[in-house]
């Protein structure tokens, strides 16, 4: 369950990212499916095209957002970003309660960390 979870998510991601470059049906399709969690038939149904052809568009999509996230890594550098500023809330936090100024030199270098990948 866990795993299908990380993919529903993974997904979501990229099609947040890049999802503006696929067609309007693509995105309208992919929306129903992965955002919406309408089953194949029931998409299929309403857009008066097959199961197939539902699955088939699908497996395209996630293709063609796994290839700009090959090519372009922006969820990649999304997630590495967050990773690092909620380093800099936690430390800031232990900072506030111990006023450890070396806790002010680690928030230094992952800024700027962060500034160099931009």
């Amino acid at each position: 369950m866990e795993i299908q979870m990380e993919k529903i998510v993974k997904q979501a991601l990229l099609y947040d990212f890049y999802g503006e470059l696929l067609t309007e049906h693509q995105k309208q399709v992919y929306e129903d499916v992965i955002l919406n969690d309408y089953s194949f038939t029931e998409v299929a149904q309403e857009r008066g095209i097959s199961r197939q052809g539902v699955h088939d568009l699908i497996k395209r999509c996630n293709k063609i957002l796994e290839d700009y996230e090959e090519k372009l890594k922006l969820v990649e550098k999304f997630l590495g970003t967050k990773e690092l500023v909620e380093q800099i809330d936690t430390l800031l936090a232990e900072y506030r309660s111990d006023k450890d100024e070396q806790k002010l030199e680690q928030i230094e270098q992952i800024t700027d960390e962060i500034l160099k990948k931009m």
